[in-house]
């Protein structure tokens, strides 16, 4: 993100070095944050994970584990077992991104009833 200095308005650059594009929209996805939130109280198996993220497919749920990963807020961990048992768990890079999260979703809870009375609103100001 760079500044116009003429306008004093942000720019938002099309690049790896813009944080929004390449950091916020990856945990901004449909998965990333319920996923991240599932494992705040601590490593969970997958099974476990799926059943608390309702909705989610098996395969996206590997997908968006594997994302988070990469990225460097999850570990995962495979305990030689028979069966295998794998276990995930927040990184300290994660646990930092779940604090100031948290406080997006608490704004998204206390205003949700504003957010769908505006769009009620909106849709039917848009239908006439």
């Amino acid at each position: 993100m760079a500044a116009d200095k003429a306008q004093k308005r942000r720019i938002f650059v099309n690049d790896e070095n813009c944080p929004i594009r390449n950091v916020v929209s990856h945990i901004g996805d449909k998965w990333s944050l319920l996923i991240l939130f599932s494992l705040v109280d601590g490593a969970d198996r997958f099974n476990s994970i799926k059943a608390r993220v309702e909705g989610i497919s098996q395969r996206m749920l590997t997908q968006t584990l594997r994302d988070l990963e990469r990225d460097g807020y999850v570990n995962r961990t495979v305990y030689p077992e028979v069966p295998v048992k794998v276990v995930y768990e927040l990184t300290d890079l994660g646990r930092g991104l779940a604090k100031p999260a948290w406080g997006l979703v608490s704004w998204a809870n206390q205003h949700l009833e504003q957010v769908k009375n505006a769009r009620a609103q909106y849709d039917q100001e848009s239908e006439s």
